[in-house]
């Protein structure tokens, strides 16, 4: 128990797993994701595992499949070379967001994060509008939230306060960090946010620097790193995928590779708490049906007048709010299609059987 403990299993766990796959099986944490089998460890050394026939082809949406974090049911062979998954424990948190492209589906990033560590570089990368984007996420998942700024060595002081003035604006109860990976400036202070037992996440663009900040905390270079475009400031690709890493402290962290996209799927909550402003502003208009596009007593539409409330930010709200809708719709009919299928599936399957 003493090894599991290490790796983050907690009472929380403890107290929501299944007595009866708790006797039949052993326990273990999903360290990393790959197309067709997963890496898990039990607190000593990382193995090969795969899914068992019922979990691969019972299971009703991907999202019940295991993800970079989980913790779950497994039997281990072979002198704990090789383990089979057959379940997945309750998730504390759970990371996601809509697959990028035109597909309406959710992939999961990670489960049972505690602290989201969302990245920006103090160059082109900054902005505020997907920073909002990523508060929304992590707020939904119900994961603290802490800004991270980086190549602050770039800057001058006082220009770096006026960037993280404007990330406290939007969210005034945030923990706002700059640093540098060049001098190192804060990087003690973010390493002592890292607490033993808790499990962390690095998310942002690609270029912003999740990669090399995780070197940095582990001492030496273990995951390779690229120089940013200077051309378009953009980041490469260098992170494929997500792996949960066991720092000498304790404490666990994923980096995660840079997401263009961020779509959302019904995120009410992160929407609610990330622009709590908004939904308190509201509270104040004159009638309880009011739309805040053109009605006289809106109280939305006076903030933004006065400008007590930014308009693009406003703006940025009703878009995500839309999208939210929208996706989630489509997605529950994905999903009705999906579970339609399966069942005509199992019948044909049944009719044969009898044949």
């Amino acid at each position: 128990m003493n090894e599991l403990k290490s790796i983050g299993y907690s009472d929380w766990f403890q107290h929501r797993a299944d007595d009866e796959k708790i006797a039949a099986h052993g326990i273990a944490r999903v360290v990393s994701v790959h197309k067709d089998s997963y890496t898990v460890t039990n607190g000593g050394e990382e193995v090969f595992a795969e899914l068992s026939g019922n979990l691969l082809y019972g299971t009703e949406s991907a999202s019940d499949l295991p993800t970079t974090g989980d913790w779950v049911y497994a039997d281990f062979f072979d002198d704990d070379s090789h383990a089979i998954i057959y379940g997945v424990f309750p998730r504390k948190t759970l990371l996601k967001r809509k697959t990028a492209g035109k597909l309406v589906d959710v992939q999961l990033i990670a489960a049972n994060i505690d602290v989201a560590f969302i990245m920006q570089s103090l160059n082109d990368n900054f902005n505020l509008r997907r920073l909002e984007r990523y508060l929304v996420m992590v707020n939904e998942s119900g994961i603290e939230p802490v800004v991270l700024l980086s190549k602050c060595d770039l800057l001058a002081e006082d220009d770096v306060n006026a960037f993280s003035n404007q990330v406290l604006a939007i969210a005034p109860q945030t923990r706002v960090m700059a640093f540098s990976n060049v001098n190192r400036e804060n990087l003690d202070s973010i390493i002592g946010l890292l607490e033993a037992g808790n499990s962390y996440c690095l998310l942002g663009s690609s270029g912003v620097g999740k990669t090399t900040l995780l070197n940095s905390i582990i001492g030496h270079e273990v995951f390779e790193t690229r120089p940013v475009s200077h051309m378009q400031s953009k980041g490469r690709h260098t992170t494929t995928t997500r792996q949960l890493v066991r720092l000498k402290n304790g404490a666990m962290i994923i980096d995660t590779p840079g997401m263009r996209e961020l779509g959302s799927l019904s995120v009410d909550d992160g929407l609610d708490e990330t622009f709590s402003e908004i939904l308190a502003l509201s509270q104040n208009c004159r009638f309880a049906d009011c739309s805040h596009s053109n009605e006289k007593g809106c109280a939305i539409l006076a903030a933004i007048e006065a400008g007590d409330l930014s308009g693009p930010r406003y703006q940025n709200y009703l878009k995500m709010k839309k999208e939210s809708e929208f996706n989630q719709m489509s997605y529950l009919e994905k999903r009705k299609k999906d579970k339609n299928f399966g069942k005509m599936i199992k019948s044909t399957l049944k009719h044969k059987k009898k044949s």
